[in-house]
C-alpha cells in the first residue's frame, strides 16, 4: 500500500507467526534507527575533532561504509509488514475483495522470487569476503582503518531472509483470503482511506495511542 496500511491480528496460527516475526522485525528496525543515531554522534565527534583539535575521527568513512547496509536493509521487512513501501496504487487501489487479493498475491509472489535470488547473490558475496583462515576472518577490509567488511556484507542476506519470511506469510494470508472470501484477512497490510490515514498520522504526531 502506498504510505501505510493497517494489519489485523487474531488467534490463528498464521497471525501468531506474523506477530512473532514482527517482534524480530521491530528489533531489526530499532537497530537500523540506532545505527543512524550512532552515525550522527560519530559525525559530531569527527567535526568537533577537526575544528577543535585539527584531527577528525580516524576511519569515519569506514564506519559509514559498515553502517550503510544496516541503515538501508535492516528495516525493509518491518516496512513491508506495515505496508510502508512506496508504490503506484492507481490500479490496485481501485480493487476490493478477491480481485485485490489476487493482485496482491501476484505482486507479492514476484517480489519473493526476486528476493530469493537476492539472498542467493548476497550470500555468495558474503562468502567471498569471509574466511576463517584470514585475519579477523576477512579476505577484504576498509581502506582507512582496515575494518573487516564481512559483517556488513552478512547483514544484507540476513535482512533479505527476514523479508522472504515476511513475504511467505503474506502470500499464505492472501491465498486464505481468496479461498475464504473474507475482506479482512490477518497478517497483511490492508488499505485505509485518506481520512483514516490522516487521523492516524495526526494521532502519532500528537502522541496519542
Amino acid at each position: 500500500m502506498a504510505g501505510a496500511g493497517t494489519v489485523l491480528t487474531d488467534g490463528s496460527r498464521l497471525s501468531r507467526l506474523d506477530q512473532r516475526l514482527y517482534e524480530v522485525e521491530k528489533v531489526f528496525a530499532l537497530v537500523s534507527g540506532l545505527t543512524v543515531f550512532g552515525l550522527m554522534i560519530l559525525a559530531v565527534i569527527s567535526v568537533g575533532g577537526r575544528n577543535f583539535f585539527q584531527q577528525p575521527l580516524p576511519g569515519y568513512i569506514d564506519w559509514i561504509q559498515q553502517a550503510m547496509p544496516l541503515i538501508a536493509f535492516a528495516g525493509i521487512s518491518y516496512t513491508q509488514r506495515n505496508g510502508g513501501h512506496v508504490r503506484m496504487d492507481m490500479l490496485v487501489g481501485a480493487l476490493k475483495g478477491r480481485p485485490l487479493f489476487v493482485a496482491e498475491l501476484i505482486t507479492t509472489f514476484a517480489i519473493l522470487v526476486f528476493m530469493v535470488l537476492m539472498v542467493w547473490g548476497t550470500w555468495a558475496h558474503f562468502q567471498r569476503s569471509f574466511d576463517f583462515a584470514s585475519p579477523l576472518w576477512s579476505r577484504d577490509s576498509s581502506m582507512d582503518i582496515s575494518l573487516p567488511l564481512w559483517p556488513s556484507k552478512l547483514v544484507v542476506p540476513v535482512a533479505f531472509s527476514v523479508l522472504c519470511a515476511r513475504l511467505v506469510i503474506q502470500i499464505i494470508a492472501y491465498i486464505q483470503a481468496i479461498f475464504s472470501g473474507t475482506e479482512h484477512p490477518v497478517a497483511v497490510p490492508l488499505p485505509i482511506d485518506s481520512a483514516t490515514q490522516a487521523a492516524l498520522e495526526a494521532a502519532q504526531v500528537s502522541g496519542d495511542d
